[in-house]
């Protein structure tokens, strides 16, 4: 290969070329950093490197709580904080506080397997789920923070007739509602993935349902880029404030008491994923809601190997690959109500039979850790945005195992049903009151009954 002297690219006012985009890139970066809104870029990091990294500034506040908000949202996970930077950022809002009792990041946005997808099937949820993947699509744009977003895609395993028509039927519901889905063969699935058992007599591999576009993000990532974003826009978070009461007068919710002291707020947003029940039940309201734990697992780093995400269709197995290697599986919730962050070993046994029943390659591989969420499960396996009986008091909540992938339309809905007091387009049948109606979304045809558990 013969050597091109980087200049010979640039015969004419070569002097002056690279001395300008110094000047202009460094007018750029000091511009930047010494604004308000410090944007990332690479131009910030190089000129950070050059500085010895100290000028860097926290990425949110600590502020203390003041006496009023016009909004307060309960809850610092990624559905609370997601609220908070779209009610400042879509809504104009920003006297706005999201009160949550541990640390940024501590609950299931920072416990899930980072699975981010919109193949759903029922007309109450497919809208709903690919607003949020379009969100998804634009997010680091969005926040000027890197999620990790990795469209990989996802494929569903089938191993019957019935379950392969099955899924014709979703991916055709899928593409009216303008989302990407593909059946794909067992030939064309051994070409994406030959490891797997296409041997296996017990659950044998026909072919998969692909949603290309779908994949994973860095679950700490979002949290932490929703916090800077609504941060940045005047939204105070406040951590280690658990709300310990409501203060109620004549049936209207007119703030709430902490354990930093009371707040007052003109409306009441909550968004507590696990512990829905527990904080509701301060109201006095009960919910068709429980809470069980949902386990999570990462192995040691291997080579890569798998595509993207891949879900056992005669079990409950999913399963991606980090970009340290490490693979992320699930699958079933353990089988008891708790609020406990740990779950039990029969369920590890039994996510485990799952993976190797698809791919046996995985049994020498050591799994390194493992974590529990708590997940709200509504009795129909659908979620929640809506108000609620007691006025000003609006309830974010019954996600299941759709909560991570869910986060950017979540947060959405809910900021549009608080500043405007109305649902958004695309989650008008989340309404709490569909189980005294009788029009559930039973979306996987049975829901979360506890008889199921």
């Amino acid at each position: 290969m013969s050597s091109i002297h980087p200049l010979k690219l640039f015969p004419v006012k070569k002097v002056f070329f690279f001395p300008l985009i110094f000047v202009t890139v460094t007018l750029v970066v000091e511009c930047s950093v010494a604004g308000v809104d410090m944007r990332y870029s690479i131009w910030s990091i190089v000129n950070q490197a050059l500085k010895g990294n100290r000028g860097w500034t926290p990425v949110w506040r600590e502020p203390e709580p003041k006496l009023h908000y016009d909004i307060v949202i309960i809850g610092g996970g990624g559905h609370g904080l997601a609220t908070a930077f779209y009610l400042a950022s879509r809504y104009g809002m920003t006297n706005i506080a999201v009160l949550e009792k541990g640390w940024i990041g501590s609950g299931n946005i920072g416990r899930n397997t980072t699975i981010v997808r919109s193949n759903y099937l029922l007309d109450g949820n497919e809208p709903f789920y690919e607003q949020s993947l379009k969100l998804w699509e634009g997010l680091e744009k969005d926040l000027n923070y890197n999620a990790m977003m990795s469209q990989r895609g996802i494929i569903n395993l089938y191993h019957s007739d019935a379950q392969r028509d099955a899924f014709i039927r979703r991916g055709n519901a899928m593409r009216l509602h303008g989302a990407d889905a593909k059946l794909l063969n067992k030939n064309e699935l051994q070409k994406m993935c030959s490891f797997l058992d296409f041997e296996n007599a017990r659950f044998p591999i026909m072919g998969g349902l692909l949603q290309p576009r779908a994949g994973t993000a860095r679950h700490d990532a979002v949290a932490w880029g929703y916090a800077r974003g609504a941060d940045q826009r005047g939204v105070d978070i406040i951590q280690n404030c658990e709300v310990t009461d409501f203060i109620i007068k004549n049936g209207t919710c007119t703030g709430v008491r902490t354990s930093r002291g009371k707040i007052q707020a003109d409306k009441i947003g909550v968004a507590v994923a696990g512990s829905t029940s527990r904080v509701m039940a301060k109201a006095g309201l009960r919910l068709p809601i429980e809470s069980h734990v949902l386990q999570a697992f990462v192995s040691e780093g291997l080579k890569p190997v798998i595509p993207g995400v891949i879900t056992f269709g005669a079990g409950h197995f999913y399963i991606s690959q980090s970009d340290k290697g490490g693979l992320v599986f699930g699958g079933d919730i353990d089988g008891y109500n708790s609020y406990a962050q740990r779950g039990n070993l029969p369920v590890f046994e039994d996510v485990c039979e799952g993976g190797m029943a698809i791919m046996p390659m995985i049994g020498r591989a050591r799994v390194l850790r493992n974590w529990g969420g708590i997940m709200d499960m509504s009795m129909d396996g659908s979620p929640i945005i809506d108000k609620t009986p007691i006025a000003q008091l609006y309830l974010n909540a019954g996600w299941c195992y759709g909560g991570f992938k869910a986060t950017p339309a979540s947060g959405l809905c809910f900021a549009h049903l608080l500043a405007r007091g109305e649902p958004h387009k695309v989650a008008t049948k989340l309404r709490l009151d569909r189980f005294q109606r009788g029009a559930m979304l039973d979306e996987r045809g049975a829901g979360a009954q506890p008889n199921l558990h």
